[in-house]
């Protein structure tokens, strides 16, 4: 294409135009590379063992990246290390613990790599007795038989299970999670669960925070929040009767009954047999979907009621979502969780991509057509045609029918 100039010249014009201003080249490169980053991301292939599982073969396991994805503007829901900073920050300005003892965690904090077993010790300190089993120092981690005899011991902890006793941690908790509801920025990752729940997906979490629960109640979805202390609750929602209920296994921030984190701490739990036979019972017959989790195969409270408490794990299928920082780190990790019947998946390098994955995994899933349905279906087409075929016999092997059906014809009513 040419322009022919007021001077009789003719100047060449490219079909191509840029798309974007000289000054902001920059951005608009960016922008594009992340377009195609994004194109790229969205192209990834999902494990068919996972996406063809029906919703409700599925237990999903929600940890805190769901919450960070959901409300990034509360610095307690981005990880375990953020949640321990805003409690200790909170108990120095609420001053329920010790100038010493928030110095000292604060060190921990940095230092130590096992922060569960941080938190472990933070919340004994700031409860009655400081909760402390018998013969065990802070810090420690025991083998599970070691635990199992621990549960044996009396403890304020044990006792918390089916008492009320105050503790200064879920104070703490509650100014860390104040006006939860005002924060809920991002809700695709709450949409996507609840989408998966409404076709019989269990929810279970490590989480202290109702996100999920407050979503789904302005969803006008009758929500339920349960933990482990209530054996009634808790049955009935192992057992599938309770549809929008969601397991809190660590208790949540409102309830000052359930906020223990070791083992020993529901031993009311771990020792009832029906209950522990249910909840194992799930582990072998539902596939656990690990979303938004970090640390929750360490944690001491899912170890006791799934992880060593189930034999044959590798006979199991189970499905694991994690940021892939590292190559070799993510295919050790692939690689050892294999071991324990979970497969682990990455939603790619950078966490901004979680909400989107976790929305096309539920899109995924949910297209997935019932084998019920297939049954009903070859059910009602074989059980038409049969119909027709007995009828057919009838008219021919039987001179009743048709003079009954003849009887009731109007048109024949009338006479001949």
């Amino acid at each position: 294409m040419a322009l022919t100039t007021r001077d009789g010249r003719t100047a060449a014009i490219p079909l191509t135009t840029r798309r974007w201003k000289p000054q902001a080249e920059g951005l608009q490169m960016d922008s594009a590379e992340k377009t195609t980053n994004r194109s790229e991301h969205k192209s990834r292939k999902f494990l068919k063992s996972l996406i063809r599982k029906q919703p409700h073969d599925l237990l999903l396991v929600i940890g805190t990246g769901v919450s960070a994805a959901v409300a990034p503007g509360i610095r307690a829901l981005r990880s375990w290390r953020s949640c321990i900073e805003a409690v200790l920050e909170a108990a120095e300005q609420l001053e329920v613990l010790h100038p010493g003892d928030v110095a000292e965690f604060r060190k921990k904090v940095k230092k130590d790599r096992d922060l569960l077993v941080v938190a472990h010790d933070l919340i004994r300190k700031m409860s009655p007795d400081s909760g402390m089993l018998p013969g065990m120092p802070r810090g420690a981690v025991y083998s599970m038989e070691r635990r199992r005899d621990l549960e044996l011991a009396p403890s304020s902890a044990q006792e918390r299970t089916g008492d009320t006793k105050p503790n200064f941690f879920q104070d703490c908790l509650m100014e860390v999670f104040d006006n939860l509801e005002q924060h809920i920025q991002n809700p695709t990752v709450l949409q996507s669960i609840l989408t998966l729940m409404e076709r019989g997906t269990m929810v279970l979490t490590t989480n202290y925070d109702n996100l999920l629960e407050i979503f789904g109640q302005q969803q006008n979805k009758p929500m339920e929040s349960l933990d482990l202390k209530d054996k009634t609750k808790v049955l009935q929602w192992a057992r599938g009767h309770m549809k929008y209920g969601v397991l809190h296994i660590h208790g949540l921030y409102t309830d000052p009954c359930g906020m223990v984190l070791d083992p020993s701490g529901y031993k009311d739990v771990t020792q009832d047999p029906e209950v522990m036979e249910v909840l194992q019972n799930l582990y072998r017959t539902k596939s656990f979907l690990f979303v938004g989790c970090g640390e929750t195969l360490r944690d001491q409270i899912f170890q006791a009621l799934f992880l060593y408490s189930v034999q044959d794990k590798v006979d199991l299928e189970h499905f694991m979502v994690v940021l892939k920082e590292n190559e070799d780190h993510f295919f050790k990790h692939q690689a050892d969780m294999l071991l324990h019947g979970i497969k682990v998946v990455s939603y790619g390098d950078c966490f901004d991509y979680f909400p989107e994955y976790v929305q096309d995994l539920a899109t995924q899933i949910c297209k997935q057509r019932s084998p019920d349905a297939d049954r009903v279906d070859s059910t009602t087409l074989l059980g038409n045609a049969c119909q027709d075929c007995a009828k057919r016999k009838l008219g021919e092997y039987s001179i009743d029918v048709p003079k009954r059906i003849r009887q009731s014809d109007p048109d024949d009513s009338g006479g001949s």
